[in-house]
């Protein structure tokens, strides 16, 4: 995977993942429906192509030749059967486990089966592991991880390796060599406090990304219903402004069209996808008024006003502190509300709502 993560994930992997809306409620008749929904609703036209197991797709025991299993009642027809529906649709499958004895719910997991496992994913045409840290018995973090990134590598097939041990040992220091993306936190909550809690612990960490290897801030919240609308905006322009992977945690089958708007809009996803492969980073900060940028491939920049407030506000930047083209004129593009203007004062400003942000693209005219 380490060689390869370059070519499976040029830019940060979007898709779907069960837990956050469902948790253990998973089975096949679900997890084919949402794979439905991704191409009914316009998602894998966005670009989502991963649909994810979480926690307890498994049986409760190995088979009787030690190899993880599905759960029987609720996956009757197996993984290989789901892998080839979803491929079928042009999407890929993702499934879990845990770098530990069991799952963090309890089911079997992988430590000291990566071997077996890794093939067993392989032969069932997995495309993506996201690989949890529960139940470890302290054993250190890196080898737990290289052994798995090592039985991967050596299964046949290329999986994307997704490292989940909840930034607890500093991955972005050694997980770039091991997998294509890893958690830098803790679990998000569907709550306002938690996502920016979140943001706060991504500042600094823009220098470890890379094309084919992205710090993972957590899944996305956005449709599950604790927080509005403004809210749930606001959090998925951060995630594209940190170039961090877009995995969906709502129900598909069931979006409100503010939840579909919001996660369908492509210029936002853009600003994610951008082919540089920079990572966002906080410019400035005053009190609750934070700006957000991040260069891009083609020399022009995403600009991220951020109210962290109870309160309206109205926020400037200068486009000078941005490392880009000398100009007279700029050309301001509201992400959001698509319309753009040629500013020549050199400002970016903008009203700003409680909890919310506007987000631009700048870019020099000559």
């Amino acid at each position: 995977m380490g060689k390869t993560s370059d070519v499976l994930l040029p830019t940060p992997p979007m898709g779907w993942n069960s837990w956050n809306h469902f948790h253990r409620n998973i089975n096949e008749k679900l997890i084919m429906g949402e794979a439905d929904a991704m191409v009914a609703s316009g998602m894998k036209d966005a670009g989502y192509e991963y649909v994810n197991l979480d926690d307890c797709w498994m049986a409760l025991q190995r088979d009787k030749d030690g190899n993880l299993q599905s759960d029987p009642e609720r996956f009757p027809h197996g993984i290989k059967y789901l892998s080839d529906y979803v491929h079928k649709k042009g999407l890929k499958l993702g499934v879990y486990s845990s770098a530990g004895t069991k799952t963090c719910a309890g089911w079997p997991a992988s430590l000291d089966h990566e071997q077996a496992d890794a093939k067993m994913f392989a032969k069932w045409g997995v495309d993506y592991l996201k690989y949890d840290n529960c139940n470890n018995e302290g054993r250190p973090a890196i080898s737990r991880y290289t052994k798995m990134k090592n039985a991967l590598d050596a299964s046949g097939r290329q999986i994307v390796f997704s490292i989940c041990e909840w930034g607890s040992n500093n991955p972005w220091q050694w997980a770039p060599t091991l997998g294509g993306l890893w958690r830098t936190t803790g679990d998000i909550s569907d709550n306002w406090n938690s996502m920016i809690q979140i943001l706060d612990e991504q500042v600094g960490l823009n220098t470890f990304a890379s094309k084919g290897h992205w710090n993972d801030p957590d899944m996305l919240e956005v449709g599950n219903g604790g927080m509005t609308n403004t809210e749930y905006v606001t959090h998925f322009s951060l995630w594209c402004i940190l170039a961090a992977p877009l995995i969906t945690g709502n129900d598909l089958r069931n979006m409100s069209d503010n939840t579909h708007d919001i996660l369908t809009n492509k210029e936002v996803i853009a600003i994610d996808q951008d082919p540089a492969a920079k990572e966002g980073y906080k410019l400035t900060s005053n009190g609750d008024r934070e700006v957000w940028v991040k260069p891009l491939a083609d020399g022009s920049w995403a600009v991220l006003l951020l109210n962290r407030g109870d309160q309206g506000c109205f926020m400037t930047m200068k486009i000078q502190d941005l490392d880009i083209k000398k100009a007279g004129t700029y050309t301001v593009r509201n992400l959001w509300s698509h319309k753009e203007e040629q500013r020549a004062d050199g400002l970016v400003r903008a009203d700003v709502a409680p909890h919310g942000v506007q987000m631009f693209k700048v870019t020099a005219q000559n």
